[in-house]
């Protein structure tokens, strides 16, 4: 349900650790669970429910998407009852416009099922969505019979506009998946409703983040589509029906990060419930790399507690970790990694220059312009110690560097976080959760 929230200060006083932080917190659920279940929620053969479905900007969007498209998403409530297309009329009146933001899985989830209907679907964004990567699915897309146009600006970048006729001939076809494996997820999802299925052949470098290609995996199994595996290279979906299923959506576990991260730079106790014992996001591996950097990790009933070291930001071990498969939670981790006591080195994160800014450049100048010692590679960071200062801390419209700013706030004075409502964009009102865990500022 919704609530009117005041927006917070800009830039934002980023609260200060000053005693550990003995917490328990309860997370939104994910996004990247939550736009799936509502794609293939769209595409069942009859109505499902989205069961404590993530309410944030992204999430939104991808229901207002398909709601254009001819689905009916009713977000009143915590679960989101989903009426498919097939219940509801194809949209063929007039030219239909899908705001993208800068949700990712709706500039890329979305346009195969847009190739399913009849008529004009024209996408667009905010202005820094028209930099991020797409013309691999679209090419794909017209290799497998959907009409697209994008003369309008760039080619293979927002603006365009997918010409649906209602179906999608499917069949073979090869892209490269090396700067997301969203490229891949988006052609899984759809593909069970393409007159042949979809075989996708993956040529290129190793596709990155291949936990949300096995998400994408086992929920379309759950809904009993055939999908055949072949390694990291090669998937087939067979044509047939998406099965209506209600769907549980777990709790965030990327937005995981900065909350255990707050256990580690204070030396406190930071418990998340209801951490699933069994799943496929990427923000698991952060029991691993917390334990790398010196706390305690530990499963409780009530779900994952971690526990940092006992003098705090100065017992934190720097790493050496390839986040090729989790480059997501790199912002957070490289944050940590800018605080500890030994040097760290990430690599395999290449891929993060693409999200919603260049997160590389973005960490390296950020955390550079508060006194740490980090070098830029062309695929990751080495951090050095250093000792942090205060600051303007820019977060360049992208919630994960805004998790980054709040991490280094918590153990430095004075830090300021630019834009820090841009986490509206998977977390709703996170500044005033975090303020909660922190009321003194600095």
């Amino acid at each position: 349900m919704s609530h009117d929230i005041a927006a917070p200060a800009d830039p934002w006083p980023a609260p200060r650790a000053t005693t550990p932080v003995e917490a328990t917190v309860r997370l939104p659920g994910s996004k990247s669970i939550t736009n799936r279940a509502l794609v293939l929620a769209a595409l069942a053969e009859g109505p499902s429910t989205v069961r404590q479905a993530l309410r944030s900007r992204d999430t939104l969007l991808m229901a207002r998407a398909l709601t254009s498209l001819g689905a009916q998403v009713d977000t009143t409530g915590d679960d989101w009852a989903v009426s498919p297309l097939a219940l509801a009329p194809a949209s063929g009146a007039g030219e239909v416009t899908v705001d993208c933001g800068l949700a990712g899985t709706v500039m890329r989830f979305v346009p195969p099922v847009a190739g399913l209907v009849t008529g004009a679907v024209a996408f667009d964004g905010d202005p820094h969505m028209r930099t991020r990567p797409i013309g691999t699915v679209l090419e794909a897309l017209r290799d497998l019979g959907v009409e697209v146009d994008d003369a309008e600006g760039t080619p293979g970048a927002l603006p365009f506009t997918v010409h649906g006729t209602g179906r999608v001939r499917g069949g073979e076809v090869t892209v490269d998946a090396s700067a997301s494996s969203q490229f891949v997820s988006a052609l899984l999802l759809a593909g069970a409703r393409f007159d042949d299925g979809v075989d996708i052949r993956h040529s290129g470098d190793p596709i990155p983040s291949q936990p949300h290609i096995d998400m994408t995996v086992a929920m379309l199994r759950a809904r009993g589509v055939e999908v055949e595996e072949h390694g990291a290279e090669r998937w087939r979906v067979a044509p047939g029906t998406v099965a209506a299923r209600d769907e549980v959506v777990e709790p965030d576990l990327s937005n995981a990060a900065p909350f255990l991260a707050l256990a580690a730079v204070s030396g406190g106790s930071v418990t998340v419930r209801d951490w699933p014992s069994s799943t496929t996001q990427a923000g698991d591996a952060l029991r691993d790399l917390l334990a790398a950097m010196g706390c305690t990790v530990e499963r409780v009933p009530d779900g994952l507690r971690v526990t940092g070291p006992l003098d705090g930001v100065s017992g934190l071990r720097g790493i050496d970790a390839d986040l090729h498969d989790v480059g997501e939670l790199a912002p957070a981790v490289a944050a940590l990694c800018a605080l500890a006591r030994t040097p760290s080195r990430l690599t395999g994160i290449a891929h993060i220059r693409g999200h919603e800014t260049d997160r590389l450049a973005a960490l390296a100048t950020e955390l550079g312009r508060l006194g740490a010692d980090v070098d830029e590679l062309p695929d990751g960071l080495v951090l050095r110690p250093a000792p942090l200062r205060g600051g303007l801390w820019r977060t360049y419209a992208d919630h994960r560097m805004a998790h980054a700013g709040v991490i280094i706030g918590a153990a430095v004075d004075g830090v300021l976080v630019e834009d820090i409502a841009t986490t509206s964009k998977t977390f709703t009102d996170f500044a005033g959760h975090w303020s909660r865990l922190l009321p003194a500022r600095a």
